[in-house]
């Protein structure tokens, strides 16, 4: 007979996150473009932490306080007063390493600290490039799990649940999932699959429009490749490291 499995949850918009046992779960923050995906890159690359902070006044006063390099947008954009922007390709190994990053973003950072705020069980990143090493953590950990879609000033958006599709379609049978919202991120997922970023551009997902008026197809295509950063990415005292 069959052990009792964790429950899996997915939540499509931080405006739902009340609705789920948060105290209970492991929850994975989910910024696909670009938050989470920029996270992974510059842990990948070596930087020695990453402290998320939901505000750009916040990253520049912790910026003043250590050596640092601050970091952030809203809108797609370097917020005003900040050094950096979002895009993985600002944190190569030759500027990052042994760094730490301070970084504020429109969803996700903001996401992370509602996770931490209801007392989450414990709060990892997810995103396209380092989507194996979530999966392999998950599994290891055995507990529940709410897949967090940091998605768009609370309106669902496309990429975020194709992430979510995309744990549930690797490790989905390991859990217990009575999910609606995860049913439809692992059927659209799968109808994505062939090629991620034809169907964000064929569906005119928002978020796909807004990056590319900024002309950052470039982005888009590596934080849609599975694996380019392959490590997991773990909330521990105040910053993200490398687990």
């Amino acid at each position: 007979m069959q052990e009792n499995k964790p429950e899996l949850y997915t939540c499509l918009s931080p405006s739902l996150l009340s609705l789920y046992d948060v105290d209970k779960s492991i929850v994975v923050i989910i910024d696909v473009l670009r938050a989470t995906s920029t996270i992974a890159t510059a842990l990948y690359n070596g930087a020695k932490s990453i402290i998320p902070v939901d505000s750009v006044a916040e990253c520049i006063r912790i910026g003043k306080q250590i050596d640092s390099i601050t970091a952030g947008e809203r809108d797609g954009k370097v917020a005003e007063g900040l050094e950096h922007g979002n895009s993985p390709f600002e944190y190569p190994r030759e500027f990052i390493e042994g760094r730490t990053l301070v970084l504020t973003t429109t969803n996700g950072t903001k996401l992370l600290h509602m996770a931490l705020d209801r007392n989450a069980k414990g709060v990892i990143t997810g995103s396209f490039p380092n989507l194996s090493a979530v999966c392999d953590y998950l599994l290891g950990q055995n507990q529940n799990v709410i897949l967090g879609c940091a998605a768009w000033k609370n309106r669902v958006n496309i990429e975020d649940t194709l992430f979510a599709g995309a744990v549930i379609k690797r490790i989905g049978k390991h859990f217990s999932i009575n999910c609606d919202s995860s049913q439809m991120a692992l059927a659209t997922y799968k109808e994505a699959k062939p090629d991620l970023y034809k169907f964000m551009k064929t569906k005119e997902a928002s978020h796909y429009k807004r990056l590319t008026g900024f002309g950052l197809e470039k982005d888009i295509r590596y934080c849609l490749t599975e694996d380019g950063a392959n490590i997991p990415v773990v909330y521990e005292d105040g910053k993200l490291i490398a687990g």
